[in-house]
């Protein structure tokens, strides 16, 4: 079974019922089976080989929702393009991935480089000089995209989660992986029919977990006009939203519009969050506001999305705030130690998951692959431990990464765009602490002797490059930058230091 076959199904079954509702226009399943159709013959026709890469730039739109369903059709395979990132970066994961399509909004295709990709197709009803996606829709209304004959372990999508010295790092997702995600969802939160979801965080990142668990079930999903607070706000309270999903950062910002101690949406089940730990302090502030509807998952583009899972009842007992619930249903995670050996309820350790939703590796790099995957198990880089209820809690990263607003952002990026400043002798990036983003990027800079540049400076440069996301919000200038002995920058102290400085600000 294809991840695709589950909204086949539903399709198939409750052709009537709502599958998008964007402001005034309902799409049911089956005229959104018959557009994914069209769409995925239209691909299939561009380029009949399967398993070829179809990338996508767009916002949260009903023709993105269509135009990825046809690539999982078409049995291509789907880069995701987020719009958000500077165009230098998505032209290295074009350049990276050789997709032999690209799907784009007019305002994206003039910025992107392009000119290696076979075919080009704007959405919208714009002139771009390209050929549009809905005109390809209506010319192959009607067909049914071929077989593609690939296996459960060949790749469905390969999802960008960060880079080394400017290379992308592409998770290759197979669709064994995204068929247990399903599974997972489903089981983890009990979708129905009447769930309505939504679309709030990007397509591109944790909300295409979400698609096909809930089209799955024959429930609908609601494309609000933008993610402004005061629209998401609105959508809650007018459109009968049962469900969805959001980095904390997000849900903060809808607390902080809405001005009131709660609100009362009574249709609200699950108010997933995730892409970042949130403090207990904050998780009773968001189920004030919103009620006992809060949830979480613990995941990873690597394994997405449910390694674990945190039910509404399980925030009813505050003990458990601090943990991110407990393991799926077709998940398999442990406690390793360094030597590789599985560590037993309460010990600390690193937490490895296997099992078939495990990516199946990382796109061109077979060493980083190999470093990773070890004897079946995903190394992920948290640490945490178990409890004897089967708990999970996470304690700190392996891994240099920095979570902000739900994005990762790994420091060897940024500090590669720095280092190529004329006045930086050296940087060291890392995160702190933050109400608002969860935590923030910042930079400490040891500059070139004799050469001088202002922090805004140091901004303004690294800003083209990096974009607003994984920009630094701050720069801390060090004459020398704190060493261990053997000569490396000593993150953990600078972090400290900064960490002291700052509080001693505040309270001044």
């Amino acid at each position: 079974m294809y991840p695709i076959d589950f909204f086949y199904r539903s399709a198939r079954l409750s052709p009537d019922r709502t599958a998008l509702l964007s402001g005034a226009t309902a799409i049911s399943y089956a005229e959104l089976r018959l557009r994914v159709d069209a769409a995925a013959s239209a691909l299939q026709a561009l380029d009949a080989t399967p398993g070829s890469r179809v990338g996508i730039c767009a916002g949260n739109t009903v023709e993105h929702v269509v135009a990825l369903l046809a690539v999982l059709a078409s049995g291509k395979v789907w880069v995701p393009l987020n719009w958000r990132n500077p165009a230098s970066e998505l032209d290295r994961i074009v350049a990276f991935t050789e997709p032999s399509i690209v799907i784009a909004e007019p305002a994206h295709l003039g910025t992107l480089n392009l000119a290696s990709v076979g075919a080009v197709i704007a959405l919208g009803d714009a002139a771009t000089g390209q050929p549009r996606f809905q005109d390809l829709l209506y010319r192959h209304r009607g067909e049914t995209p071929k077989p593609h004959g690939r296996s459960r372990d060949e790749v469905q999508a390969i999802k960008f989660t960060g880079g080394s010295t400017g290379v992308p790092k592409g998770v290759m997702q197979p669709y064994r992986a995204w068929v247990t995600t399903i599974v997972n969802q489903v089981h983890a939160f009990g979708f129905d029919a009447d769930d309505r979801y939504l679309v709030a965080a990007p397509v591109t990142h944790g909300t295409s977990t979400y698609l096909l668990p809930i089209l799955a079930v024959g429930g609908c999903h609601v494309l609000p006009a933008d993610a402004k607070p005061a629209t998401l706000l609105q959508c809650f309270r007018t459109q009968g939203i049962t469900t969805t999903f959001m980095p904390p950062t997000l849900l903060y910002m809808l607390v902080a519009e809405a001005g009131t101690a709660s609100e009362h949406f009574p249709k609200l089940k699950h108010l997933i969050y995730g892409g970042a730990p949130m403090p207990p302090e904050k998780i009773g502030r968001m189920r004030a506001f919103f009620g006992p509807v809060l949830e979480t998952t613990y995941g990873q583009t690597e394994a997405p999305q449910v390694v674990s899972m945190m039910r509404a009842e399980d925030f009813a007992d505050e003990s458990n705030w601090r943990s991110v619930g407990r393991q799926g249903l077709l998940t398999d995670m442990a406690i390793m130690d360094p030597q590789g050996a599985l560590l037993p309820i309460g010990e600390v350790g690193e937490i490895v998951v296997r099992g078939d939703l495990v990516m199946a590796g990382y796109w061109k790099m077979p060493e980083k692959s190999a470093e990773t995957l070890v004897d079946g198990w995903l190394h992920t880089g948290d640490r945490g431990y178990v409890d004897a209820r089967g708990y999970l809690y996470l304690k700190d990263r392996l891994r240099e990464v920095v979570i902000t607003g739900g994005f990762n952002v790994y420091p060897i990026d940024v500090e590669s765009v720095l280092d190529q400043h004329p006045a930086v002798h050296e940087s060291a990036v890392f995160g702190v602490e933050d109400d608002k983003w969860g935590e923030a990027v910042h930079a400490a800079v040891q500059l070139k002797r004799g050469a001088t540049v202002t922090a805004q400076e140091l901004i303004a440069f690294a800003k083209p490059e990096l974009g607003s996301v994984k920009t630094p919000k701050a720069i801390h200038f060090y004459d020398d930058l704190p060493r261990s002995v053997a000569g490396k920058v000593h993150k953990v102290t600078i972090k400290a230091e900064v960490n002291a400085r700052l509080k001693q600000e505040t309270a001044a």
